[in-house]
């Protein structure tokens, strides 16, 4: 059986105040996760959203759809990674690759599990997306 997981970050002001938030649907089972940071960027709770929720589901042998309305997370995952490991964390126009610390983590995350990464339009009434934006803003008030 997959397990669906849908991820979100929130920033108030960019950098700012920040939250994420992770929805985790399993069957007939839902888990909910999310935590906020003082000073953060949009991208980096994006990116923490999913690294959290790979953790938290690190010792499933059960696929997962990942689903976020980043499509920074949702291509550096599944396409940039490979050339910025490549090029020494360097971009194609050799500046350092942002985030580098949680890409590292996230690709290690990824490359132990079976993920698959799916973009889904943020606010658009997705109900797994709303929770997700839900939990990241409750994230982000817990240090508001």
């Amino acid at each position: 059986m997959n397990i669906k997981v849908y991820t979100d970050g929130a920033c108030r002001g960019n950098p700012g105040p920040g939250g994420w938030g992770v929805y985790i649907i399993n069957g007939n089972q839902t888990e909910e996760l999310y935590a906020g940071d003082r000073s953060t960027t949009n991208n980096k709770m994006e990116m923490q959203a999913a690294i959290s929720a790979l953790m938290h589901l690190k010792n499933t042998k059960s696929s997962i759809e990942l689903y976020t309305d980043s499509n920074y997370l949702r291509q550096g995952i599944t396409e940039w990674i490979y050339n910025w490991k490549k090029n020494n964390w360097r971009t194609s126009s050799k500046k350092p690759v942002a985030n580098r610390e949680l890409w590292i983590e996230l690709d290690q995350l990824n490359s132990q599990m079976n993920v698959n990464w799916n973009w889904i339009k943020g606010h658009a009434g997705d109900p797994g997306n709303e929770k997700a934006d839900e939990l990241a803003n409750k994230g982000a008030d817990s240090v508001s």
